[in-house]
């Protein structure tokens, strides 16, 4: 049976532009880009149903910083699949494509947008690993973008001084939105995180203070305030110890200062209270329940030696004075008493 001449010339051209398209790969590999371009261009030309030689000419335009070029043969690629219904992947590999040259070309945070939508597609298309990396670091490099352009220390003093007038007014709230502008205007600021964490002190939130003033004091570990906020969320959480250490830390930078000096007095004063065993059953009960979600503190108690430590302290004397001869033991001992758990009658 005799193949149509149409068929056959199908064919043929079919085979000669798989053979442009193999000439375009070598000179790609060599990054003999002019020459790549005019292969998968006649193969384009020879053969309009496979959309791998648009695809092909989209890499060497994105090679050669070509990006308008590049967008126009993917688009073209995506339309054409379409109209084949191509194997899914190829179109996703066109859209990854548009869409790794139209970061290329992004400028500011809003460039980035049509590039993030493109990756999306191109996921929905065929979920590929390459695609899914490509899409997060846009998605990254947006949001630092974003900061970037948004970055503006003299705002950020204005809405800081904002922030400490409703704070004297004691409007607490309203003093947290100017603290929280001022930190996106600039977020390198220790000043914002220490008067932000003083206002969630005074809400109640000592998680977010806490948090606050523990990035006031990684800005700067210099800033004595920073150590008297943090000292005084864990003394209000009736953490005494550790404020305690960040008092003494603090002293370390400040030796001077008169709010961590009183800082560590209010920290003895409430662990030797401990010791004397002054506290009311109350107080001991609350201190206690406080202490025993301390992880360290379980630590201690979970400890087979520390249990035997303490076995012996009421039990063997002469042990006892022998542990009290260990530091460490001593430090954990001492820690276990300013929680309320062993009591020194």
């Amino acid at each position: 049976m005799d193949v149509p001449e149409e068929e056959k010339d199908k064919k043929e051209r079919k085979a000669k532009a798989q053979k442009e398209k193999e000439a375009g790969n070598a000179a790609y590999k060599k990054k003999d880009f002019e020459t790549a371009i005019q292969h998968y261009s006649k193969a384009i030309e020879l053969d309009d149903e496979d959309i791998s030689f648009l695809t092909n000419r989209a890499a060497v335009y994105l090679e050669m910083g070509k990006y308008e070029d590049c967008i126009k043969d993917c688009e073209k690629a995506v339309e054409r699949g379409r109209e084949l219904r191509s194997d899914f992947k190829m179109i996703a590999r066109a859209l990854t494509r548009k869409g790794t040259a139209l970061v290329k070309m992004a400028k500011s945070s809003k460039d980035y947008e049509p590039a993030i939508e493109t990756f999306q597609k191109a996921l929905t298309e065929h979920r590929n690993p390459d695609t899914l990396k490509k899409l997060n670091d846009a998605e990254k490099a947006k949001k630092d973008l974003e900061q970037q352009e948004y970055f503006d220390p003299q705002i950020a003093d204005e809405e800081r001084e904002k922030g400490n007038q409703y704070f004297k007014e004691q409007k607490y709230p309203e003093a947290v939105r100017h603290y929280t502008e001022a930190l996106k205007r600039n977020p390198t600021d220790p000043k914002a995180y220490s008067n932000r964490a003083a206002c969630y002190t005074k809400l109640g939130a000592m998680p977010e203070a806490l948090k606050d003033a523990e990035k006031c004091l990684e800005l700067d570990p210099t800033f004595s305030k920073g150590y008297t906020r943090k000292g005084a969320v864990q003394f209000f959480m009736k953490e005494y110890e550790k404020a305690l250490e960040t008092y003494q830390e603090g002293l370390k930078h400040d030796p001077q200062n008169q709010e961590l000096l009183d800082g560590v007095r209010r920290c003895v004063e409430q662990i030797n209270k401990a010791s004397r065993g002054d506290l009311s059953p109350e107080e001991l009960k609350e201190r206690q329940a406080k202490a025993m979600q301390d992880p360290e503190i379980q630590n201690i108690l979970t400890d087979p030696v520390m249990r035997q430590v303490l076995v012996d302290f009421q039990e063997n004397p002469r042990a006892a004075q022998d542990h009290m001869k260990n530091p460490q033991v001593m430090n954990k001992i001492q820690k276990l008493v300013s929680a309320g758990i062993v009591q020194v009658r």
